[in-house]
């Protein structure tokens, strides 16, 4: 059928062995997809129409709310398509380019976790200058730097995939691409695309991870010296969403991360599920995480409702 097999298009992988089950499975998927995309649906409006709102740390909870709808938006499609319709080819294009918004999406959300731990850092080592320190021109600019980072670093290894031959078998691991599956099937010396996202990480991921313990251990230095244990909770509870979605999105690369690196002793199917955990879990938890635990967020719906009551 393709004279070139080199060009042929990938096959994307379901759950192996559990096939017959895919019905069943993708009922699941499509409850978490709804879930994801209302919950941060919401935030991204509320955030949009409550003025009381319009503050440093939620405009970086769009981005974060955003990110989430992005990796969500791109990786479902496939997955429910694999899932639901058996259609499992995907050209090379768009397999590149699908991976290429993964990865991205992915050091995007690490840097919007690391400007939000700025954030709370300059609210509670210095609240009297937060909000000369943390203006709009330079909530931009912090917005504008994290995606530039996370849409610029991976062009690398995405041009250099796209640019090898692959004359093995043409089937991916997972119902989504990854460039770390990609590049198992590529029939040349793939040592830079190897090397370079271990440095990847180190400099994205390891440093943003490392920077946000820094700050916490800061903040909490200053927390202690607040005489009113009432103050000290209050100060605390403020950073409690952050803490969980910063320890939600380095569990799961870590468990990842791990999954990869010794994968040939853990079955595919533990490898599979793990990677939905990675990309679906901090999406779903994000907003319950946001909704349940900062008072701001629930005014927000408390007034949404109430007032479409009123106008009822």
């Amino acid at each position: 059928m393709w004279s070139n097999i080199s060009a042929a298009p990938f096959l994307l992988t379901g759950f192996p062995g559990l096939e017959i089950l895919h019905p069943w499975i993708s009922l699941g998927f499509f409850i978490i997809y709804v879930f994801i995309l209302l919950g941060n649906g919401t935030l991204l409006f509320l955030i949009r129409e409550d003025h009381t709102l319009h503050e440093p740390m939620y405009y970086f909870l769009a981005i974060l709310a955003a990110t989430d709808l992005g990796v969500t938006l791109t990786t479902m499609p496939t997955v429910l398509g694999v899932l639901w319709l058996d259609h499992r080819e995907i050209s090379q294009g768009a397999c590149y380019f699908q991976a290429y918004l993964i990865h991205s999406l992915s050091i995007v959300e690490s840097g919007v976790l690391l400007v939000m731990a700025y954030d709370r850092f300059i609210a509670i080592r210095n609240p009297l200058r937060y909000t000369s320190i943390l203006t709009n021109a330079k909530v931009v600019k912090l917005g504008l730097g994290v995606l530039m980072r996370g849409f610029t670093l991976i062009v690398p290894i995405i041009i250099t995939l796209s640019g090898f031959p692959y004359c093995r078998s043409h089937v991916l691991s997972h119902a989504f691409c990854l460039h770390q599956d990609v590049i198992k099937l590529a029939c040349a010396d793939t040592t830079f695309n190897r090397l370079y996202p271990i440095a990847l990480v180190s400099l994205t991921g390891f440093l943003d991870s490392m920077l946000i313990l820094i700050s916490y251990i800061l903040i909490l230095k200053t927390v202690m010296g607040i005489a009113s244990g009432k103050e000290q909770a209050k100060a605390l509870n403020t950073c409690v969403s952050h803490i969980s979605s910063a320890l939600v999105f380095y569990v799961t690369v870590i468990g990842l991360t791990l999954i990869h690196r010794f994968g040939k002793y853990v079955p595919q199917v533990a490898q599979v599920i793990m990677s939905y955990v990675y990309f679906l879990f901090p999406p779903f938890v994000n907003p319950i995480t946001y909704s349940v635990k900062t008072k701001q967020i629930q005014n927000a719906i408390n007034r949404f409702f109430s007032f479409h009551r009123i106008g009822a």
